[in-house]
């Protein structure tokens, strides 16, 4: 283990939040903060989206300590997950044991507005890629179980906190299309009919390795815009980021009161 891993692993955070597009704010609040770039951690991947800045941060939150991620590893990035293991792999080797996913993506469901919170329950997977492909040692290992993907408990716990402290929360399923492009109108139709509730470009494969290293997780979605043929907003990643914001102080509030 490099260096800097094991500096990190001595400070003994257990909760590592990965932040989706244009979420930094959600680190506003954290006191003793120390930052280290991607580029500085022998093997983490560096990402090239706008957005993602490429930075772990780690700080304390409630006195507790906590590591947010600024920048993810998309699969449409190309490649065939590989460096989404290794950057999962790395974390889990940290110490990490909650991996909190966040993303922004677009609503299929107009009981989901804009600037909403959603809880992903469960997803869909309908990028035609899957990362656990990737790992090299193969075994029985790979053959996750899925049914528990979104921890149960600690999402009833999240509900919980939302409802005492007044905080909107909306929670649903969440599809993975691959990317980068956004859905067509058809495609739309198609995954409100498989049952999704909102549509993105992420958080899936990251799941996938959480849970086959043994991790728990939890993932929430910003709603940034609705998906094509549902509004007549012209979608473009620049939107996206700008959106985010709309959300980020709800779940900014959610995960200080529930950490």
């Amino acid at each position: 283990m490099s260096e800097t891993l094991e500096k990190v692993r001595k400070i003994g955070v257990k909760t590592a939040v990965i932040l989706g597009s244009g979420l930094k704010s959600l680190t506003d609040d954290l006191d003793d903060v120390f930052e280290i770039s991607y580029k500085d951690i022998n093997g983490f991947p560096s990402p090239k989206i706008n957005g993602h800045a490429g930075k772990m941060i780690i700080g304390k939150l409630n006195h507790e300590n906590i590591m947010f991620l600024s920048g993810r590893i998309h699969m449409y990035e190309g490649g065939d997950g590989g460096e989404i293991v290794e950057f999962i792999t790395l974390l889990k080797q940290m110490g990490i044991e909650h991996l909190i996913l966040t993303n922004a993506a677009g609503s299929l469901n107009k009981e989901i507005n804009v600037g909403d919170v959603m809880m992903i329950t469960d997803h869909i997977n309908f990028s035609g890629k899957n990362p656990l492909i990737s790992i090299k040692d193969k075994g029985n290992d790979i053959f996750v179980d899925m049914v528990n993907a979104y921890d149960k408990d600690i999402n009833e716990n999240f509900e919980k906190i939302a409802k005492e402290n007044h905080i909107t929360l909306k929670r649903g399923v969440y599809i993975w299309a691959l990317g980068p492009n956004f859905e067509t109108p058809a495609e739309v139709r198609m995954f409100k009919a498989l049952g999704a509730d909102v549509a993105g470009m992420s958080t899936v494969p990251e799941t996938l390795i959480a849970r086959y290293l043994g991790m728990k997780v939890s993932a929430f979605s910003i709603i940034t815009n609705f998906g094509a043929g549902i509004s007549n907003t012209k979608l473009s990643h620049e939107q996206t980021l700008k959106m985010a914001g709309l959300g980020a102080e709800s779940l900014k509030k959610l995960l200080k009161k529930s950490l």
